[in-house]
């Protein structure tokens, strides 16, 4: 009888735990929504004591997500069945909603805070109405209810407490777009996660459980809009054929609070609208555009506009009619603007036809244009003026134009930090750029307010991220892109979040709560970037990268069909010294920026050194902040990143039988290519300076493994982008 007992309850032991095993191979699939049983035993008591009847009053297709992700997250994470009622609860527990959809918070006298947190914005607070205590989800709109709802399961997963909640959180910026650079043949451009999650010959009738879990996870982050389609645009994405298509994600978006944006090719009038010219200024280019649009909109009622790359990198635009970019911006903003749409005009322009620093070039065709754009026009300007580099000093265009809304462009895949393969955690060069002070209404005019708006007032604001997701089951390639993916979404809800804060908030939801893996995670990612930068282009180097796909060293490439398109033009590496002299003996790109900001870079002794190679040609034999001469510094940051890199091995192999096997093995083999790449680059970037240098590499620094003559000839012929 008591052997009888003994192996019942073992049986039973056994059914326990093998219920808490995931029920299917941790694959990254889930992103930051893993949900859970939380292992915390005091904060499980307080959550359910919290949280109790759970209440969503309402049926619209919004509140539909409310009530399905509140039963899957809450039932997860407290390990027990929750139901979401639609019943007015009396005896307390967390009630969700607007004072329109829940008579409760109609009841709360919130209407002063609810009306200083805008549309999207939420509460969550702790309140007692008569006599029971009740957690609040409460909102102006249904948009904001979602918000308010991830942020609640948000603090579950990283195990904050709940009482005496008092949280206010609105957005900093209106607009919170990710751009996808998928092409309609279902690549991608600068993607290193497998083709395009769009499968347009499936659509518009099969809509992939994948789309609503994109949505999902955007949704959690505060992502309000979607561009579908790549920047080099293809004209067929407007045709009906294709719209229907748009239609359907339209339709899959929008209880996620997700509008849909389109690429606009300039030249659609003539190759889809069998017109003669596109010249924004014909009126039967005007005409087309306005029944195009208009055919748009009869497809997506809230279609949100149009990103467009004009008179860039060959692609057409109004200068081809010696027309102005704001003539073609205008053209466009004229026929959405009724509908409530926006055109996002992106000011990534250079000519090799103009003998100028390609630095100064967007700053020079967009500065004579501020204040002649149309309201519901945003110009998109990217972090930096070269092109998404691992460091660059803020764009000149950030404090140049205040009477036109400036939408910051980031990329969030890593075309130039080491792709698909190099972990490399972004939110510190993201917030690098919206910290830096462009004194452009004296000291504290931070980029990151002139993108929200606040600086000069403009009632819509912008941030876009190039996204990095692909159909990768991962959704990312590496793991760690995810977290890049997460940081940008939640700075361009507040830009005044900490990269450590978010960096925390992204391990403990995707990976552990436990101490002993976030604080080493944490130091991983909190060094990457600085990492990449070191064993790629430290001290203000750039653009050193492959000939084209851009993957691996290439500091010799020179005599392409563009001097901006070598590595040579920025370097200029000669036995002299090292560096692009942008101050007034040089090409004067320093003159774009407000004068404290001059003062500061254009003096070698106060310009720091994290770009000072980008403003200055410096002698070898400088001395630098460590004491070192020019030459043995670049030396030591270059094998400073390759030792960071192995740092960052150890560290993952500390984490062994901690982290699940299968995203441990592929973060360890990423690490290993990884480290691999850094030497390649150090190596090959040294040897080839050292031609111009001739300096020893310091004696006690690792030499290189190979030649130069060896390095020059590798030619990684399976790199994405080929």
């Amino acid at each position: 009888m008591n052997l009888s007992k003994n192996l019942f309850r073992f049986a039973l032991l056994v059914v326990l735990f093998l219920s808490q095993l995931p029920s299917h191979a941790e694959d990254g699939y889930r992103l930051w929504q893993r949900y859970d049983l939380l292992q915390n035993k005091d904060l499980l008591k307080q959550y359910r004591k919290s949280l109790g009847e759970v209440v969503v009053q309402g049926t619209s297709p919004t509140l539909t997500v409310v009530k399905d992700e509140l039963e899957m997250g809450l039932s997860g994470l407290l390990g027990s069945k929750v139901t979401v009622s639609d019943q007015a609860s009396k005896k307390g527990g967390l009630v969700v909603g607007t004072p329109t959809t829940s008579p409760l918070i109609k009841d709360l006298g919130l209407d002063q805070r609810l009306k200083d947190i805008g549309q999207e914005g939420f509460l969550l607070l702790s309140q007692k109405h008569k006599g029971n205590a009740y957690t609040v989800i409460a909102a102006n709109s249904e948009k904001g209810v979602l918000y308010g709802t991830f942020h609640l399961l948000r603090l579950l997963q990283t195990q904050q407490s709940l009482e005496a909640l008092n949280v206010t959180s609105s957005p900093k910026t209106k607009l919170r777009i990710l751009n996808h650079w998928d092409n309609l043949d279902r690549t991608v451009e600068r993607g290193y996660a497998g083709f395009s999650i769009w499968d347009w010959h499936k659509l518009p009738d099969y809509i992939d459980q994948r789309y609503l879990d994109y949505a999902r996870a955007n949704a959690s982050i505060g992502i309000n809009g979607t561009v579908l389609t790549n920047v080099n645009a293809n004209s067929l994405v407007l045709t009906p054929e294709y719209l229907a298509k748009v239609k359907a994600l339209a339709d899959a978006f929008r209880p996620y609070g997700i509008k849909v944006y389109l690429t606009a090719r300039f030249s659609s009038p003539i190759e889809i609208g069998k017109l003669k010219t596109a010249d924004p200024l014909d009126p039967a280019v005007r005409a087309w555009w306005k029944s195009k649009v208009d055919e748009i909109y009869t497809y997506i009622p809230d279609f949100g506009g149009f990103t467009v790359k004009a008179n860039s990198e060959g692609q057409p635009g109004p200068q081809n009619y010696k027309r102005s970019h704001a003539d073609g911006a205008n053209m466009l903003a004229e026929v959405l603007a009724p509908k409530g749409g926006i055109v996002m005009w992106r000011a990534f322009v250079y000519d090799n036809n103009v003998p100028d620093d390609r630095h100064k070039q967007a700053y020079t065709e967009f500065k004579p244009l501020d204040g002649t754009f149309q309201g519901n026009v945003l110009v998109q300007v990217k972090n930096g003026a070269i092109d998404f580099q691992p460091r660059e000093p803020f764009h000149p265009l950030f404090g140049a134009m205040p009477k036109t809304p400036l939408m910051m462009e980031f990329q969030i895949t890593q075309e130039y930090l080491g792709q698909g393969t190099h972990l490399a955690y972004l939110a510190p060069m993201f917030k690098e750029t919206l910290a830096a002070d462009t004194y452009a209404k004296g000291k504290g005019s931070t980029a990151g307010k002139i993108v929200d708006g606040s600086l000069d007032n403009h009632p819509i604001s912008g941030m876009a991220g190039v996204s990095n997701i692909g159909n990768d089951r991962n959704w990312t390639s590496h793991p760690f892109g995810q977290a890049n993916w997460y940081a940008f979404g939640r700075l361009a809800w507040d830009h005044e979040l900490t990269s450590e804060g978010i960096a925390e908030e992204w391990i403990k939801m995707t990976f552990s709560n436990a101490p002993s893996q976030v604080a080493p995670i944490k130091q991983m990612m909190m060094g990457s970037r600085e990492a990449v930068v070191n064993y790629m282009t430290p001290m203000g180097l750039h653009h050193l990268m492959g000939w084209s796909h851009h993957y691996g060293p290439g500091p010799w490439i020179k005599d392409k069909p563009r001097a901006d398109w070598t590595s040579v033009y920025y370097h200029r590496a000669d036995e002299k010294g090292i560096g692009f002299d942008r101050t007034k003996t040089g090409s004067n790109a320093l003159s774009q920026y407000a004068p404290e900001v001059q003062a500061m870079w254009g003096n070698p002794a106060t310009c720091p050194e994290e770009v000072l190679l980008w403003f200055h040609h410096v002698a070898w034999d400088a001395k630098t902040k460590s004491g070192r001469t020019l030459w043995d510094e670049l030396c030591y940051r270059y094998s400073g990143g390759v030792d960071s890199v192995r740092a960052m091995q150890k560290t993952w192999n500390s984490l062994a039988g901690q982290v699940d096997k299968e995203r441990y093995e592929q973060v360890k083999q990423y690490l290993d290519i990884q480290e691999k790449d850094a030497r390649w680059w150090r190596d090959a970037c040294l040897l080839y300076f050292q031609t111009f240098s001739k300096r020893p590499i310091p004696q006690e620094l690792e030499k290189p493994q190979g030649t130069l003559e060896e390095y020059m000839k590798i030619e990684p012929k399976f790199a994405p982008g080929i």
